[in-house]
Order: structure tokens, then sequence, then C-alpha cells
């Protein structure tokens, strides 16, 4: 399957046409913690449950949020990727993910311990890259449906995501496609609440706001220019 999975076409720019705003997306977590079907629940809201080994595709579709209209790519991740402890030994292309997106979904089972262990390493990496502390991410217990199998507690998940300052979520992708919705929703919500921000930062720092003109004292100008008395003289006869 090809590493670009495009979902829907994203209009060309022409000249009379405002292209929406980017949002890019990276979805994070160990094997079989459902990433992929996350994704393709938000987008298709279908739910898939088996799929081939990821190798990290790409799904980019135009979506609208609060009647914005979005240009949505999210990146899915290799399960495989994993930060080890707290070293900097990270594949190369889980280092790149991490610099493009601007927002994350760090996914674990609660189901599989595990893959629970493995969000603070990820986190962790995630605020070396963006130190900031700026970059928006949730952490999301999937498979929230397999109670009879779980491995990772709901308190656990809330405790690891108030001490890393993050918000959590438990869902199931298969059961519920709006949790899944509300998901994504909020990440680019909180995207794009960081592009408005900069927006702002950078025009008050490049181009000062002109001053609003006073349209009473304009109407009383141009009255002025009109009447009788501001005409001038006629020659003399």
């Amino acid at each position: 399957m090809s590493g670009h999975f495009l979902l829907a076409p994203i209009p060309e720019s022409s000249s009379d046409y405002l292209l929406p705003r980017d949002i890019k997306l990276a979805v994070l977590g160990a094997s079989r913690v459902g990433k992929s079907a996350m994704i393709v629940r938000f987008l298709t809201k279908r739910f898939i449950g088996d799929y081939e080994p990821n190798t990290g595709k790409l799904y980019s579709r135009l979506v609208s949020v609060e009647g914005d209209q979005l240009s949505l790519q999210i990146q899915d991740t290799p399960g495989g990727i994993q930060v080890q402890d707290n070293l900097t030994q990270v594949v190369d292309c889980l280092s790149k993910c991490v610099q493009w997106a601007e927002g994350f979904l760090l996914v674990y089972s609660i189901t599989d311990y595990d893959s629970f262990l493995s969000i603070r390493s990820l986190y962790q990496h995630i605020r070396k890259v963006h130190p900031d502390a700026k970059v928006p991410v949730i952490i999301v217990g999937n498979k929230g449906d397999l109670l009879h199998a779980r491995q990772v507690q709901t308190d656990d998940g809330i405790h690891l995501a108030n001490e890393l300052g993050s918000l959590f979520l438990e869902i199931s992708t298969s059961e519920n496609y709006q949790d899944v919705c509300d998901v994504f929703q909020h990440l680019c919500k909180e995207v794009s609440k960081l592009h408005s921000l900069s927006g702002e930062r950078r025009r008050a720092s490049i181009i000062p706001r002109p001053r609003s003109p006073n349209m009473q004292d304009l109407k009383r100008r141009f009255k002025q220019a009109l009447s009788p008395k501001a005409k001038a003289p006629s020659a003399l006869g």
C-alpha cells in the first residue's frame, strides 16, 4: 500500500479561493494499540479491526471543525518505533515526524501495560523537540470496550496525564465514533489556536494596525465643504 493515502483531494489554489489552514497531526504509540484504526474511523466513520504492519502512512483530507475549513494531514507511525528509556536514540523517521507535526496523539491500549509505559518517553521526546510546551498533546487509552482484558486502570492514565500536563481520554474506537471524532477535533482546535496566536504576533510585530477614521469628523468636513459659506466668492462684475 502506498505511503501516501489520499482520502480526498485538496483543491489547488486560485485567485478567488481562500486556502484552508494546514493542520499537521501525528499519532504515536506502540504496536497494535489501534492507531491506524483510530485515524480511519475519524476520517471515514468505518471501523476496520485488522491492518497490515504499519509502515507510516500520511492521511490527507479537508475537514470542517466548528465551521472552519481545515486541510488536515495525519501521520500514522510504525508501532515498533519507540524511545528507549530517557536516551535520545530515536529512529530517524520518528524524529522527523515529531519535528513536522504541530499536535500529537499518544495512544496506548488498556489491554497492554507495556504500551502504556511507552507513553512517558514519547512525551518527553516531543518536549525536547518542542521545548516551549505549547504544542498540544493528548494521551488516549484505546480499546476501552475490552474491559475483561484490562491491564491499565483509568486512574493510571489520569495520573500520568496530570503529571505530564496533558489531556487524557479513554475511548473505544470500535464502539464509539463520536469519542474518536471528539479527540481529533479537539486537537485540531488546539493547533488552530496556536496558528491564530502566532499570526497575531507576527502581524503585530511587522505591520502596525492602522487607526480607524473618525466617521463623524469625516461627515462634518464633507458638509462644510458643501455649505454655501465654504464656496469661493464669485468674480466681481
